[in-house]
């Protein structure tokens, strides 16, 4: 798999996992509130505070919205229509400078998805990298704008076949070899019924498929179990929207975890870390002594004189296995052996005493 670094971070299948608070419209309107959960995602142990950057107009069509007939999805319990909703919780893209620095006194990444090719460019100095929406995936004029710019581009990959996925990275591919590609369901109701359709083992299809690549997961599930399964996978960036209050009013709250979850999910995450390891199967330092007194060796069955040839009846394999005995394996090499000393019943044989 590939790696390349984030601002100061690297990111890989060999380093830390990077956490993505996505804040989203979860400040609620409010420039002081947006700064709030930056300082929470800060505290919860995220590596970026992530917002979205849109406008209504430039985002949805409120006469097409209104042309479905009923709100659909997750939208359905939308007060608003689509398009008022979307206006009330979007970004002022004004506020853009000084969420950055905001983010750059806490000590965490500012990121952003800009959702149209003008808002790219906007925020393209604030941030060190891109995420592209999974509605975006069919888009290619804003994931080639994206790509473009040489900074690393994380594609979420909700919603979307594979043919999406392969067209959406080669075009990517071709201004950029940053890439994250994030496994993601963009159902967005919180209910454990939704765990049948996440398809976390798409990152080994994804690992197959592009080698170059870094794998994420974008998760819109209650709790933490999607993350964790995705670390075991070899995901290394992760995606959790972010709100200190999981009833307030709102588009995203719902499905968001509260700062305490996100610090426990990162715990846990950090903890499997230590879990996972190598792909370097030894005996440990830490069970050396266990190895010892878990393991047999091959030890006299009866009382054997010197000069006596040994056959299989003479061995019975117990425990423990110090240093210097013989392993039950390699019995045959003692087979047919005279024996030098006497070799009282329940004495470990070793080299030394045999000819």
């Amino acid at each position: 798999m590939g790696s390349f670094s984030i601002a100061d971070l690297e990111i890989g299948i060999n380093s830390k996992p990077y956490f993505i608070a996505e804040i989203g419209s979860n400040f609620d309107g409010s420039l002081s509130r947006a700064k709030d959960l930056i300082y929470l995602a800060k505290e919860s142990g995220a590596q970026a505070a992530k917002f979205q950057h849109y406008t209504a107009n430039t985002l949805v069509s409120n006469l097409g919205f209104k042309g479905l007939g009923a709100q659909l999805g997750h939208q359905k319990k939308w007060s608003g229509s689509v398009f008022d909703v979307y206006e009330s919780a979007s970004l002022n893209s004004d506020w853009t400078a000084e969420l950055c620095e905001e983010c750059k006194k806490n000590d965490i990444h500012f990121m952003t998805s800009p959702y149209s090719l003008e808002l790219v460019d906007l925020v393209d100095k604030y941030v060190p990298a891109f995420k592209i929406g999974s509605g975006d995936i069919t888009w290619p004029d804003i994931i080639k704008a994206i790509s473009k710019k040489n900074k690393p581009v994380l594609l979420a990959t909700g919603a979307s076949f594979l043919d999406d996925v392969i067209r959406a990275v080669n075009i990517v591919q071709m201004h950029n070899n940053k890439i994250v590609l994030m496994q993601c369901n963009t159902n967005y109701i919180a209910d454990k019924s939704n765990y049948n359709f996440q398809n976390l083992r798409v990152l080994e299809l994804y690992k197959l498929l592009f080698p170059d690549v870094v794998i994420g997961l974008s998760d819109h599930t209650q709790g933490d179990t999607a993350v964790l399964g995705a670390y075991a996978l070899g995901a290394r960036v992760f995606e959790k929207h972010f709100t200190d209050d999981v009833s307030r009013s709102g588009p995203d709250h719902q499905f968001a975890i509260t700062p305490k979850g996100f610090k426990e999910m990162v715990n846990k995450t950090l903890d499997l870390e230590l879990l996972m390891g190598l792909p370097n199967k030894i005996i440990e330092s830490n069970e050396l002594e266990t190895s010892i007194v878990q393991r047999r060796s091959i030890y006299a069955a009866r009382d054997i004189n010197p000069g006596e040839v040994l056959v299989e009846s003479d061995f019975v394999y117990l425990r423990p296995s110090p240093a210097g005995t013989i392993p039950p394996y390699l019995n045959g090499l003692l087979m047919g052996r005279k024996v030098k000393i006497a070799l009282p019943k329940g004495k470990a044989i070793t080299w030394e005493d045999i000819n």
